[in-house]
């Protein structure tokens, strides 16, 4: 399709980005006053804060959390069922949509909300980290517990080829599906996610883990501040040409791993950029978490939202929000629950124990889900064991209410000066 002219009728790519906003509400250091010891525990000082972001499909409270919809769907759950039980937005994955059912059907169908029937705001990511993690063999997680950098930068899992390549121009690999070569760059991420329509999406990048050495962080983080660069210039060609399609965001990935230096280096750089908010992603150790996202918060703009990728642990959510994240995202609530495992004030406990086969309660006294109301652990118990895929379905509707109330009552807790006292007790009662 050939490039549509830029008129005084037509503002410029630059100037839409207007359509996406976001504004801050109450910082956590104003409203809930922390002490010289709080702030002393922590590191520094707490970037926490509520906001809102505006999109052309609806606005987002934050902190919030979003729910990973991988393949256009959030596993076993229907949109609606996610809309009920208050989830703000949905995430859904550049590479799998790429390879199935291939982005220009999602872009025929209106885009990814249209196609899956959820009228919020949709979020995709690059497909970086799936290019990377899967073409290395290690499936849908990558070890980011450890720090040992004393193998080769290019690991693969063990009796695994590596069906991922990165060059200057871009990735390489194979299909986890079919063995097929594929090729994704700046460019061609930035045209995939055009087609599939989300209000935000990110920048490709070049995942690393805490298993890569020094070196090839410094240079990979160079590599993908250059990719960030031909991602503005692509998203923005793109903008223009689809001069009838809503503004779709673009937010820059973060990387840096457990290196202070290098992760203040990636901010500063990407902040400095024209993008509309910020992904926190790649290794991050889950004991320096909280260091980490704060040190990025540091340097990024105060006036864009930032994204913490992969996270769902109630600990690690509360880490992140008062050190400045404002949205996440994880696919665990839904993951565990397909093997029977559901949250709880008090803990993550498996429904499949024999103990539930004649518990006639809910899966949470009090909850307010779909599942909670019409359903007992017994009669769910009895779904899992004799293999019926409802299961799934009534657990991932708790699970995905739980955390998504957990981070409203987050947000709620900032507003009304009592953060701390709520997440102490929260805490305290799920890790008992």
């Amino acid at each position: 399709m050939p490039a549509i002219p830029e008129s005084d009728s037509l503002p410029s790519a630059p100037a839409r980005q207007s359509e996406f906003s976001f504004h801050v509400g109450k910082r956590l250091s104003e409203s809930c006053s922390p002490s010289a010891a709080q702030v002393a525990r922590n590191g520094g000082e707490f970037l926490g804060r509520t906001g809102t972001i505006t999109t052309p499909h609806g606005e987002i409270q934050t902190p919030a959390f979003i729910a990973v919809g991988t393949k256009a769907t959030v596993k076993s759950v229907l949109p609606e069922s996610i809309a009920e039980l208050g989830a703000q937005a949905v995430l859904a994955n550049a590479y799998h949509l790429y390879l199935q059912p291939g982005a220009n059907i999602l872009d025929e169908a209106g885009g990814l909300g249209a196609f899956m029937n959820w009228p919020g705001p949709t979020f995709t990511d690059s497909g970086g980290f799936q290019v990377m993690s899967l073409g290395s063999g290690f499936k849908k997680v990558i070890d980011m517990k450890s720090v040992d950098n004393s193998g080769p930068d290019d690991a693969v899992a063990p009796g695994k080829e590596r069906l991922a390549h990165v060059d200057e121009e871009g990735v390489w690999f194979k299909s986890h599906l079919n063995g097929d070569r594929h090729r994704f760059s700046p460019e061609i991420s930035m045209n995939v996610q055009h087609q599939i329509g989300a209000d935000i999406m990110f920048a490709f990048d070049e995942l690393t883990t805490l298993q890569n050495s020094r070196g090839y962080q410094e240079e990979s983080l160079e590599r993908t501040r250059r990719w960030a660069e031909r991602c503005i210039t692509e998203h923005f060609r793109l903008t223009s040409e689809r001069a009838g399609k809503p503004y779709q965001a673009l937010f820059g990935v973060i990387q840096g791993a457990q290196y202070e230096d290098l992760r203040r280096k990636a901010c500063r750089d990407l902040g400095a950029m024209n993008f509309d908010g910020f992904g926190i992603g790649g290794a991050l150790e889950k004991e320096n978490l909280g260091t980490i996202v704060r040190w990025c918060n540091e340097e990024l703009p105060e006036n864009k939202p930032r994204h913490l990728l992969g996270i769902s642990e109630p600990d690690d959510i509360f880490t992140a929000i008062e050190n400045g994240a404002d949205t996440f995202d994880c696919v665990s609530p839904t993951r565990v629950a397909r093997n029977s495992a559901f949250y709880h004030p008090s803990g993550r406990y498996n429904l499949s124990g024999a103990k539930y086969k004649r518990d006639f309660g809910p899966l949470q006294e009090g909850c307010d889900c779909y599942a909670c109301l019409n359903y007992s652990r017994a009669y769910i118990h009895h779904l899992f064991k004799a293999k019926e895929m409802v299961s799934a379905t009534l657990i991932s509707i708790h699970n995905e209410r739980f955390v998504v109330k957990m981070v409203d009552d987050a947000r709620l807790a900032i507003e009304a000066g009592n953060f701390f006292e709520f997440k102490a007790e929260t805490l305290a009662n799920y890790y008992s």
